[in-house]
């Protein structure tokens, strides 16, 4: 295996234990308000703007599957609604309600003090070193897959 390939071995699986890891702290900050990390995960991306079930997976990067599962539920226990969507007839937007609202809100407090913990560990100019290399390394990928299809272009 060449350096290039064992660096980009070393990225991915890097990436997919700070995944892990992610997804243990979103469920310990989720857990005392009810929620698990895929419910907080789905409202969280409604928070700011309206979405689609299936633009809501892609940029999650979780399956439509859980995403459908987990918003009807959510609709169930009226946090999520559906609402028509001028763009498509078949795909409504899902919108938070007050209940989903106050659900996020009952994390905050956990989630900025966690936050603030490992802003006190790497310091605010590190977090930030790193958010920018995550964020090229996301669009690099992005630019480099053909998202019809989750291939990787080849030469």
């Amino acid at each position: 295996m060449s350096e290039t390939q064992e660096r980009l071995s070393a990225m991915a699986l890097t990436a997919f234990a700070l995944n892990g890891l992610f997804l243990d702290v979103a469920e310990q900050l989720a857990t005392p308000v009810g929620l698990t990390a895929t419910r907080w995960q789905v409202l969280g991306a409604v928070l700011n703007e309206q979405l689609t079930q299936a633009e809501i997976a892609r940029r999650m990067g979780i399956t439509r599957q859980s995403v459908r599962r987990t918003s009807l539920q959510l609709i169930e226990e009226e946090m999520l609604c559906f609402i028509s969507n001028p763009s498509s007839r078949k795909a409504m937007l899902l919108q938070l309600t007050e209940k989903g609202f106050a659900a996020i809100n009952k994390i905050n407090p956990q989630h900025a003090a966690f936050a603030k913990q490992l802003e006190e560990r790497l310091g605010k100019e590190q977090m930030l070193k790193i958010l920018d290399a995550m964020t090229e390394l996301r669009h690099t990928l992005e630019t480099i897959m053909l998202p019809e299809q989750n291939l990787v272009v080849l030469p």
